[in-house]
């Protein structure tokens, strides 16, 4: 490649943009690993990757020679696939990079760097409240170091190169600006994930990575990544018998690590060995960790095969036939309520959730449209819009029930072609309160007043395990324990889970308190929910408890306060 190129066409713009997909594809379990608290629910790799992976998607599919034309399906691919805050604010950015580059077939070093300091106004101008040491901090950062170059060189590789190194500059200061990521340890998430972008577009730029090394990452893969439901959608009505591949089996492996380690990482050999051995095969890897997800009959092959290249850091396996026989279970008992879901409204009142009991807790309660997602599983955009439309009703509400799921959902009201208010609902708790002060005859933005006003009247807490050691808000927390989370805020952890639960319980209650909810979910059971109810009713016998299954996932109990 010319190391004095003056202008970035259609050609290599297409090539940034693919190379940046397949980097964040690449990168996504270690953006994840990011996570300030130490809960199994760190999702912003896989945000961004799917919301880039839809922008990718958009792009390819423009016939045209302009860079203009491409920044704008780029754009509105990204706002479709947006999951997550951090998915949302990347589209913000790439929105305004399209609007900055306006017109433009090709992009010289100042058109380029228009586009960034434009997409760096829209991210900022797209959050409620900027905080610095976030990915807003690395675009504003990237975008000064551009317009500033750009006055002094023609040289778009050299631009890019000097737009790169400031990103990493800022993505290492972000705890600095930021004391939550100094206490635990690490840089931002969001920053790290726009910093990955930044990176493919240089590395394409200065010929580092060719045509054939850019992997076009494929939708059934990236599924894989963010659908906790993944085996319901692919397996359907399939009589269990029919399952070819049994297991659902993951691993993580640490490279170099270990006592039977005999081999040295190979991407290809390590690949080619276990698509052998079943089909649904993902492998995510970067210099140190290597993720796999297979469908096997013979998980026990997969785990040894792992060992040869380092030691095994999580290891996952699920019988699909015996998910399939309780999903058959399950569809014939929830038969009804999908017919509910199909029924005229006037009103589409939405809720986020996931979780067969929970979803049944918010329909006793008005809401008649389910959209499954939550911790892990952030819904794009796209999916909240096409909910709406299916719908076919006159207005809608929507209940994000997850702080992370708002600007998605503020997105979608921008989007549909009905009137459309969100309740800013942060947790199930919250959300369900707020159904209480929901009247289907005031209009929307009456609605909306009455179920926000609601919110504030729940103190909402979750219980899940630690997937690390760290300390937090002077908590010192141990690998495998269980804490319990109050509004945001880790507040007790504990080796046993009931402890946990009580004594997060006691942090909630005040001379107010009247109702205790538990709602326990896939790791949790009726027994350990009664044992701390009991627990509870010891603290204060005049509460009135409630118990209630919601199969939820990540969070063994959701425990609310009123």
């Amino acid at each position: 490649m010319d190391n004095n190129l003056t202008a970035i066409t259609n050609l290599e713009f297409g090539k940034m943009i693919q190379a940046a997909s397949d980097k964040l594809n690449k990168k996504a379990e270690f953006i994840n690993s990011l996570n300030v608290f130490p809960v199994p629910d760190g999702d912003t790799g896989t945000n961004i990757s799917m919301a880039f992976a839809s922008g990718a998607k958009y792009e390819r599919e423009v016939e045209s020679n302009s860079v203009s034309d491409q920044a704008q399906a780029l754009a509105k691919g990204l706002l479709m696939g947006a999951r997550g805050n951090s998915g949302v604010i990347t589209s913000q950015i790439f929105r305004g990079f399209a609007k900055g580059v306006e017109g433009k077939e090709t992009l010289d070093t100042e058109a380029f760097a228009a586009g960034l300091v434009a997409g760096a106004k829209n991210a900022y101008k797209a959050v409620m409240k900027p905080t610095e040491g976030t990915i807003l901090t690395v675009i504003r950062q990237a975008a000064k170091t551009a317009r500033d170059e750009a006055q002094t060189t023609d040289n778009v590789i050299e631009l890019m190169d000097k737009v790169y190194q400031s990103a990493v500059v800022a993505l290492k200061s972000t705890p600095d600006l930021l004391p939550v990521l100094k206490q635990v340890g690490v840089v931002d998430s969001g920053g790290q994930g726009l910093v990955f972008i930044l990176q493919a577009f240089n590395e394409v730029l200065s010929g580092q990575i060719t045509d054939d090394e850019i992997t076009t990452p494929d939708n059934s893969q990236m599924d894989e990544m963010i659908n906790a439901e993944h085996h319901r959608s692919v397996q359907g009505e399939l009589d269990p018998k029919d399952i070819k591949y049994g297991y659902c089996t993951e691993i993580m492996l640490r490279i170099g690590h270990g006592t039977l380690v005999d081999r040295k990482f190979n991407y290809d050999e390590f690949y080619d060995y276990l698509s052998k051995l079943g089909d649904s095969l993902l492998v995510v890897n970067d210099d140190e960790i290597v993720k796999v997800h297979v469908h096997t009959e013979t998980p026990g092959k997969v785990l040894s095969w792992g060992q040869h290249f380092g030691d095994l850091v999580k290891v996952k396996v699920d019988n699909m036939r015996r998910q399939q026989e309780e999903i058959m279970e399950k569809d014939d008992a929830d038969s009804d309520a999908n017919d509910e879901d199909n029924e005229p409204v006037d009103t589409a009142v939405i809720s986020i959730c996931s979780g067969n009991g929970i979803a049944k807790l918010f329909r006793s309660l008005g809401v008649n449209r389910i959209l499954n997602g939550g911790q892990t599983m952030n819904p794009s955009t796209e999916d909240i819009v096409k909910l709406i439309n299916d719908s076919h009703a006159k207005r809608a509400i929507i209940l994000p029930n997850n702080g992370n799921i708002f600007m998605a959902a503020d997105a979608a009201v921008k989007v549909v072609d009905i009137p459309t208010v969100v309740v800013h609902s942060k947790s199930i708790a919250q959300g369900m309160t707020a159904m209480l002060a929901y009247n289907p005859d005031l209009d929307l933005q009456e609605n909306q007043q009455a179920m926000e006003e609601n919110l504030t009247t729940v103190k909402s807490g979750q219980v899940t395990t630690s997937i690390r050691d760290t300390e937090l808000d002077g908590v010192k927390i141990k690998k495998g324990d269980f804490i319990g989370i109050v509004d945001g805020t880790i507040q007790t952890t504990n080796s046993d889970i009931v402890t946990t639960s009580v004594e997060m319980v006691k942090k909630m209650l005040d001379d107010e308190s009247e109702i205790v909810t538990i709602i326990y979910g896939s790791d949790g059971n009726q027994e350990m929910a009664e044992n701390i109810e009991k627990q509870i009713f010891a603290l204060d016998d005049e509460l009135e408890i409630e118990i209630h299954e919601g199969d939820q996932p990540v969070y063994p109990f959701l425990i609310s306060v009123e």
